[in-house]
């Protein structure tokens, strides 16, 4: 029973990986592989011999000796825990993708545009990077890359010029996204998990971040492509809500507010982000109110939204399918973990694989494993291979592991454009062919990447 729940694992991973290939949506085989594989186990439940608990992290002794009924109740009891934890990241991103829709209902990402006074592409190029980094820190790498390509598409008419700045911009993203608890899935996953502190995560990470956007953006501001001034495009905009930099910063300081709250009350990041919507909501439907009522200028949009409050209108604009196959792909992975499948992987995997460069504490998992584990999520999905690593290593909380994991599986992805969320939602954006991300902007990735990476091992010796 064990090998047909591996082999509809497999499959389903394959399902996910191949979606463009199969024109099937990610969430589709993430759902139905999460459902068959905890119906084998329901139906084998008599045939394992070993049981693994998560709260302890170990196997349970003794586990194949118990009764059907004994046998039920843990698996009923495992399978409300994982369920408990997963549910915990989905209401933080639903939180987060809400606050976020609801500055966009207030045009408040059009305040960011007003900064881009410059028409060098040099500079443009670095005010892009280090707009994703410190944005994607904030609403998340994917959010950050949506919000920034729309702005360069109303500044940037030439689509040539273009796509190389969506590649950097990718890049910029996702090593924003590695060193803030809210910038990425995977960290956020660690984060709520209690593997990685938010002062530890910034301070292993801070560094190498920066370094695997810094480095990338350098080599690419000497490049042809990027010399000279650009052609910026005038374009003539509806009058924006006279809210709209207020919900801007509102927003971002909300989501800001999240870790702090943590700190502070000791209570689920969901706790807070649900705290943070609540007061965002609160003044979107005050200044909506105003908005709608002040003059006839406004009167289309006020008819556009007549039936729908701000908080109604960017609850349906939220990204439901993503929140589906997160849901699909931590339930499929904690069914691998309650079987200790998991468990023994990574046994075998440390044992196996040789040791590189310094050691890591406790279960000397070597810096090859985690940077293999960054180049693999450029190829599948980071999502399920940092639900995978949660169930393979036991380290505890803030061990370097967790950190190193972090931002291999945050900035590895930039290296092929179908690795990161970032680089799905360009590739949709602007039609990114995947053979031009792979010549021309790969190679900036990797780059970045292997010297985040080095910067990582040097700067972890000072924790």
């Amino acid at each position: 029973m064990e090998s047909a729940i591996i082999l509809v694992f497999v499959m389903g991973y394959l399902a996910i990986t191949l979606e463009h290939s199969i024109k099937i949506d990610k969430l589709i085989p993430a759902l139905v592989m999460m459902a068959i594989c905890w119906a084998l186990i329901a139906l084998g439940l008599e045939t394992f011999p070993q049981w693994f608990d998560s709260g302890k992290h170990a196997l349970l002794e003794n586990f194949g000796l118990l009764g059907h009924e004994e046998k039920t109740h843990i698996m009923e009891e495992t399978l409300l825990h994982h369920l408990g934890k997963t549910s915990e990241i989905l209401v933080f991103l639903l939180g987060a993708m809400t606050i976020v829709e609801i500055i966009d209902y207030f045009d408040g990402f059009s305040t960011i545009k007003d900064f881009i006074k410059t028409k060098k592409k040099t500079k443009i190029l670095w005010i892009f990077c280090f707009l994703a980094f410190i944005l994607s820190a904030i609403i998340d790498n994917l959010t950050a890359t949506i919000v920034l390509i729309s702005i360069l598409q109303k500044i940037v008419k030439d689509r040539d010029i273009r796509l190389w700045y969506a590649g950097l911009i990718i890049i910029a993203a996702n090593a924003g996204g590695a060193w803030s608890p809210i910038g990425d899935v995977t960290t956020t996953m660690l984060w709520i998990g209690k593997k990685v502190t938010t002062g530890h995560l910034i301070g292993y990470l801070f560094i190498p971040s920066l370094l695997c956007m810094l480095v990338p953006a350098l080599i690419a501001s000497f490049l042809p492509v990027f010399k000279g001034e650009l052609d910026v495009e005038e374009v003539i905009e509806k009058k924006k809500s006279k809210f709209s930099s207020t919900m801007l910063y509102l927003g971002l300081g909300a989501i800001v507010f999240v870790p702090i709250f943590k700190m502070i009350t000791h209570l689920p990041p969901y706790v807070g982000m649900m705290l943070s919507l609540g007061v965002v909501a609160i003044f979107a439907e005050i200044y909506s109110s105003s908005k709608f009522s002040l003059t006839e200028f406004h009167a289309e949009e006020s008819d556009a939204h007549a039936h729908h409050s701000p908080v109604h209108y960017s609850l349906s604009k939220i990204e439901l399918p993503s929140i589906l196959f997160f849901l699909g792909i931590l339930m499929a992975v904690a069914a691998l973990e309650s079987l200790g499948i998991l468990f023994g992987f990574a046994t075998t995997l440390q044992d196996t694989m040789p040791m590189l460069g310094t050691e890591l504490h406790h279960e000397g998992v070597s810096d090859l494993v985690v940077l293999l584990l960054g180049v693999g999520s450029a190829v599948i999905d980071n999502v399920p291979l940092v639900a995978a690593s949660l169930g393979m290593f036991s380290e505890p909380i803030d061990n370097e592991l967790w950190h190193f994991i972090a931002y291999s599986a945050g900035t590895g992805g930039s290296m092929l454009i179908i690795g990161s969320a970032a680089g799905v939602v360009a590739m949709g954006m602007e039609k990114i062919d995947f053979f031009w991300y792979l010549k021309k902007i790969s190679w900036l990735a990797l780059v970045g990447f292997l010297v985040g990476a080095a910067g990582f091992m040097v700067t972890r010796t000072f924790f």
